[in-house]
């Protein structure tokens, strides 16, 4: 396989051909997750440590079920009681963890770069679980496994990522993995959800919903991000949804076979119109969900046998 990272920090660094060897092995997890016994071996006997930062129920949930399902001993830690909560650096955090050796770190953090210095600090295989506004790269690539299940590729598609853009790591990074596969990204929202420099970023961006929805064969909504905001950046929720919530008459505009995504937890009635969200003809938000596991359980498979090989040429290294 075609997958040479020693960590997933982002989408940034990934070659093309990285994301499909992962997106092609989270394939055949989704059938193993599918089955009555759903457990495999990839990850036994390492140990994944879980670092939530940042309140979290589906990555957390995620990324814990997968690494069981994989074999691994997985162990939440409860940062919010941690002792960074008494003045301990992160990267005095980083080194005491690495004396527990760990293979594999998962972390969200509320600062961007944050989980960036700690891979410098331990010597194990670290995943990024979010990082402030930086990037969330398990989302874009459970993202792009859900679409390319749906529409067979991910090249050349049409894909409309709607909402708060300035402070949604998600977009960031849906907008990095689908311009490595050629897609065309339309940005939709109001001008004070858009971040600065958006248009260097080879992507199309309107405020008009009518004219980015036109002839999309994705439609991705994104959550408001009212912790992330320290000012009044739209007039109201009723407003927004008037003008940039997706309903059905919206989406008329788009293709009609397009399918409707929303990384959760969704405002019902706020970014999306709830009957839509159902719909399971154009909804596939409970797929991504289900793609979020398989899509993890293939990042820590080859991050850990990446991980095994290093090891491996260190030891050899050692003993010549």
């Amino acid at each position: 396989m075609a997958f040479r990272a020693t960590h997933l920090l982002g989408i940034e660094h990934l070659a093309p051909p990285e994301i499909t060897a992962l997106l092609d092995l989270a394939d055949t997890y989704v059938d193993l997750n599918r089955r009555t016994v759903k457990h495999a071996n990839a990850l036994a006997g390492m140990t994944q440590i879980n670092m939530f930062f940042e309140a979290s129920t589906r990555t957390q949930a995620s990324f814990e079920l997968a690494g069981k399902r994989l074999g691994a001993d997985v162990m939440n830690m409860a940062m919010q009681a941690s002792s960074l909560k008494k003045g301990e650096t992160l990267i005095d955090t980083a080194l005491t963890l690495n004396a527990m050796h760990p293979d594999l770190l998962v972390v969200r953090h509320p600062h961007s770069g944050a989980v960036n210095l700690l891979a410098q600090k331990v010597n194990c295989a670290v995943l990024n679980a979010g990082d402030g506004r930086h990037e969330h790269p398990t989302q874009a690539l459970l993202d792009a496994l859900t679409i390319r299940r749906r529409k067979g590729r991910l090249h050349r598609l049409t894909v409309a990522i709607c909402g708060d853009i300035a402070h949604s790591r998600v977009a960031r990074s849906n907008i990095l993995l689908l311009g490595k596969m050629e897609a065309r990204i339309r940005l939709i929202g109001p001008p004070t959800l858009m971040p600065s420099g958006v248009a260097d970023w080879g992507v199309e961006v309107t405020d008009n919903m009518a004219e980015g929805l036109k002839g999309a064969d994705v439609v991705m909504m994104l959550r408001l991000q009212k912790e992330r905001m320290d000012g009044a950046f739209i007039p109201s929720e009723r407003e927004y949804f008037h003008r940039f919530g997706l309903d059905a008459e919206k989406l008329a505009h788009a293709h009609p076979e397009a399918i409707v995504m929303h990384p959760g937890p969704m405002n019902r009635g706020v970014e999306i119109d709830g009957t839509l969200a159902d719909d399971i003809n154009r909804s596939v938000i409970q797929e991504q969900v289900e793609m979020g596991v398989a899509v993890r359980m293939a990042a820590m498979d080859l991050l850990a046998r990446n991980l095994r090989a290093a090891r491996g040429m260190a030891a050899m290294g050692e003993g010549a």
